[in-house]
């Protein structure tokens, strides 16, 4: 709901604050007293095209700020979110346009600066301005098959139509990627054949590139290294006395044996020591043995080691990779193989999942269709019964719902494309809404179809403008009464000059001008009940109120005021 509308050197007004209330807000004055300022300047502060004619002969710059309550749940909070912009549940939204004299302006929300387009989008979202020159709301072809699912309660169909919809096109794209992956591999078999051979070929082992390395260095060090194993083993052995280590440690066991009767436990320790040190000197022999063995192997072992060495290197260069990768390679390779030899199936039983996928998303956006038909003629049957009240009885309302044969146009919301269709005369054939060219009956006939749609009509404050123009009498009651039958539960603003329609306003402003020196100047009075009752006497009456219009004027106001 719109709070309040402050605004500051915009064409006549100077400086000028409105506050608002909830329910229907009528806004009346003389012609030409400033009402299109007003609006202009709300449109300046929800987004619209700014022109630097606005700015009040003199001044710098001129500024709008318009306040919002927001409750939680309202669309608007989700653009917040989206922008970064979010605020607390309680916390009132602002909107603050400024434009300078030289045509450049500055937009804020809760003193955020932003981009004029977020400025926009979430002006959409608040306000909906009805009249001759409003291309969004109702006169946006884009929301009618929103509004018409929500009129029909056919929004969990929709839903349903859309997964349907993702659900095919998913399988259509894996259709898509295996038939792409089969022409490559087509193209690369012979390739691909060509590598696996190779590398079954060497038949490369992971961790095989590491062993040969050592072994290549053994082998290059082969006659330093076989010096420090002879010196070793000959240390170990005895170095020729007879008396190596395992010897000395047999020796010295033989000797602790012959105390173990007289120690009893306490030479255990040494003689597990012992045994210890000869199990290692063992071993210290046998890999010593082991390394020697492999240190002399024949010339011929080592060329094949060399040879698979670098051969190993130069296929793993070839495909890019270490050479630890290539079975993991050969295994991809493979696999792109077996596409080929057996992808010529595969890409059969997704072609046969998408066409599945298609036939039940046709099957439920058909049955869509129909059902939007169906709630196209009730809409069609509602509207239709507003129009003769509002002397538009020669109007004919009608939904339009075309399912769309080409696959192109087709999409998560189903076939259809929806469009709100007017035919102003007999006989005359239904066209767009835009097509009234008269700015009070377009206005007359978006409040009628704003009645129908009441309930399902995204929440957001309505401005009607040229509502009332070219009537009076029963037809005023008439716009007057559905504007409050519309009002109750939201927020609706109104430009008119009619008394019967100002009447029924919960919250009244007059707007006119006064003279401030040289200078002429807009101002807005909120009006009390006396004071209504004198402005809707003169909107009877003329310049000259009578006792008469005061009279018709408490009539139409009601026992209430």
């Amino acid at each position: 709901m719109l709070l309040s509308l402050t605004i500051r050197n915009v064409v006549l007004i100077e400086r000028l604050q409105i506050d608002f209330g909830a329910g229907l807000c009528a806004l009346t004055g003389e012609t030409g007293g400033g009402k299109s300022i007003l609006l202009d300047s709300l449109g300046l502060a929800l987004g619209a095209r700014a022109d630097s004619g606005l700015v009040r002969q003199g001044a710098d710059k001129a500024q709008v700020t318009a306040q919002f309550e927001v409750p939680d749940g309202h669309p608007a909070r989700a653009i917040l979110e989206e922008c970064d912009l979010a605020a607390a549940e309680d916390e009132e939204l602002v909107l603050r346009r400024s434009l300078g004299a030289n045509g450049r302006g500055r937009a804020y929300v809760n003193d955020q600066p932003v981009s004029v387009s977020v400025l926009r989008r979430l002006g959409d979202a608040l306000i909906e301005i009805q009249g001759q020159f409003a291309q969004r709301g109702l006169m946006d072809s884009g929301t009618h098959r929103g509004l018409l699912d929500a009129y029909g309660g056919l929004d969990p169909r929709v839903r349903e139509v859309g997964e349907l919809y993702r659900a095919w096109r998913d399988a259509v794209a894996a259709h898509e990627r295996a038939q792409t992956e089969l022409a490559d591999a087509r193209q690369d078999e012979e390739h691909l054949r060509h590598a696996i051979g190779e590398i079954d070929e060497l038949a490369p082992q992971e961790g095989e590139e590491a062993e040969l390395a050592q072994q290549r260095e053994l082998m290059m060090n082969a006659e330093r290294l076989m010096g420090a194993l002879n010196q070793a083993e000959s240390e170990l052995a005895g170095g020729g006395t007879g008396r190596g280590a395992e010897s000395a440690l047999a020796a010295a066991r033989r000797g602790l044996e012959r105390g173990l009767d007289i120690a009893g436990d306490a030479l255990d320790p040494a003689v597990e020591a012992i045994d210890r040190s000869l199990a290692e000197a063992e071993e210290a022999l046998a890999r010593i043995h082991s390394v020697a063995h492999r240190v002399e192997l024949d010339s011929g072992e080592q060329e094949r080691i060399e040879e698979r060495y670098f051969a190993l290197k130069e296929l793993a260069r070839k495909h890019g990779c270490e050479v630890d990768e290539l079975p993991a390679l050969r295994d991809q390779l493979a696999q792109r193989l077996a596409t080929v030899e057996h992808g010529e199936a595969h890409v059969a039983e997704l072609a046969e999942k998408a066409e599945a996928a298609r036939t039940a998303y046709l099957d439920a956006a058909r049955a869509l269709s129909e059902a939007r038909t169906a709630a196209g003629h009730a809409l069609d049957a509602a509207v239709n019964a507003e129009l003769p009240p509002l002397r538009l009885d020669k109007a004919t309302f009608r939904t339009r719902v075309d399912a769309q044969d080409d696959p192109a146009q087709w999409g998560p919301s189903g076939l259809d494309r929806v469009a709100f269709e007017v035919a102003t005369n007999p006989g005359s054939a239904p066209g767009p809404l835009g097509r009234i060219a008269s700015g009070g009956e377009l206005s007359r006939f978006l409040l009628a179809l704003k009645v129908v749609l009441a309930q399902v009509a995204p929440e957001r404050t309505l401005v009607f403008d040229e509502v009332d123009s070219g009537i009076g009498g029963a037809t005023a009651d008439a716009v007057g009464e559905r504007l409050a039958r519309l009002a109750d539960g939201r927020q609706i603003l109104v430009v008119t000059h009619s008394p019967q329609v100002a009447a029924r306003a919960h919250n009244h402003w007059r707007i006119g001008k006064t003279e401030a020196g040289a200078t002429v100047v807009t101002d807005v009075d909120e009006l009390g009940p006396g004071e209504r009752r004198e402005e809707i006497a003169r909107m009877l009456a003329g310049a000259s109120i009578t006792d008469e219009a005061r009279a018709a004027a408490d009539k139409l106001m009601g026992p209430a005021e």
